[in-house]
């Protein structure tokens, strides 16, 4: 098989040839995975083709040892996070391909080898420096007056309140916004813990101290950029004229590494994730429950928001901290 055409996880295509499947069937089972999931399997994919092509392995199908091999090679310099998805991109490609019954990803030698990258390796993930509330403030001195930094400011502030993953923040249209008087609630029709798309709503309450209210920042950038429908958040033409397509994903990150330089901080340990990451820690410092962090960050397990809590308790419950105060 030529390399180019063994990903048959994003084409779909046996599901296309399969003659026994009705039109709306097709186009259903087309949306089965989020398009950014099918791009990360793809570019995983490509890799172990160019790795079995350059040993002479074959690579659909191919056999568990071939795995093992590669990803023995693989876990030297990836971690073991990495090594683990990209096992799964095999996987799937497999079940696309039809070897869902005799899938060599799923042998108990794989699973073995992946144990023991494990066991050597550790699974520690160094993430983004959160922003954390007080770091909002630091940032409000940065803003200034023009349509720009008005956009920005309710970026930040919303994707802070929000715990907003960069994708669900620059997605957010204004027909999914309802203001009241205790602030303003969004609905999120899709989100990545939500593959069903059931949806959810969150609310945003008016903060106490204007320079950090996302509520009135939000309102205020509508207002300056008379939106009144489509996306909330959108890019500018060179001439400052606002254009009628969403903002980037990847402008979520440049905005927060701008402010974050102005305000005087590393900008490359600050990314996009860093308000989602802010808030969960900023939460935990001031002694919320797991339980309602995960309804403000649509969490579906404990397991990343015990993560953030442990982060912001590290010197809260801290045994030495314990005994100075006393």
């Amino acid at each position: 098989m030529n390399p180019k055409d063994s990903f048959l996880l994003g084409s779909q295509r046996n599901i296309e040839a399969n003659s026994r499947l009705s039109a709306k069937a097709k186009r259903r089972m087309g949306k089965a995975k989020a398009d950014n999931t099918i791009k990360a399997y793809g570019s995983d994919w490509s890799d172990f083709v160019d790795w079995c092509s350059f040993h002479g392995e074959p690579f659909l199908p191919t056999t568990p040892e071939t795995i093992v091999n590669y990803i023995s090679d693989l876990a030297d310099d990836a971690k073991a996070n990495t090594v683990s998805r990209r096992i799964t991109a095999i996987s799937e490609n497999h079940i696309a391909a039809g070897f869902g019954r005799n899938n060599p990803a799923k042998e108990g030698i794989v699973r073995t080898a992946m144990s023991a990258i494990r066991r050597e390796k550790g699974t520690f993930q160094h993430g983004k420096a959160p922003i954390l509330m007080e770091t909002l403030y630091l940032l409000s001195d940065c803003f200034g007056d023009d349509i720009v930094s008005l956009r920005d400011r309710a970026l930040i502030l919303l994707g802070f309140a929000g715990a907003f993953r960069r994708s669900e923040l620059v997605r957010i249209r204004m027909d999914e916004l309802t203001f009241s008087p205790e602030g303003m609630t969004i609905f999120i029709p899709h989100a990545k813990g939500d593959q069903l798309g059931h949806g959810s709503t969150i609310a945003i309450p008016y903060a106490p101290e204007e320079e950090i209210c996302a509520v009135r920042a939000v309102e205020q950038w509508i207002l300056t950029a008379q939106i009144q429908h489509g996306p909330l958040f959108r890019g500018f033409k060179r001439n400052k004229e606002l254009r009628e397509e969403q903002l980037s994903d990847k402008a979520v990150a440049l905005i927060v590494k701008k402010y974050v330089r102005m305000a005087g901080l590393d900008e490359n340990s600050f990314a996009g994730h860093s308000l989602r990451r802010g808030f969960a820690t900023s939460a935990a410092q001031h002694d919320v429950d797991a339980l309602t962090i995960m309804r403000q960050t649509r969490h579906k397990s404990e397991k990343m928001v015990h993560r953030y809590i442990e982060q912001g308790n590290i010197f809260k419950d801290n045994a030495l901290a314990r005994m100075y105060r006393k």
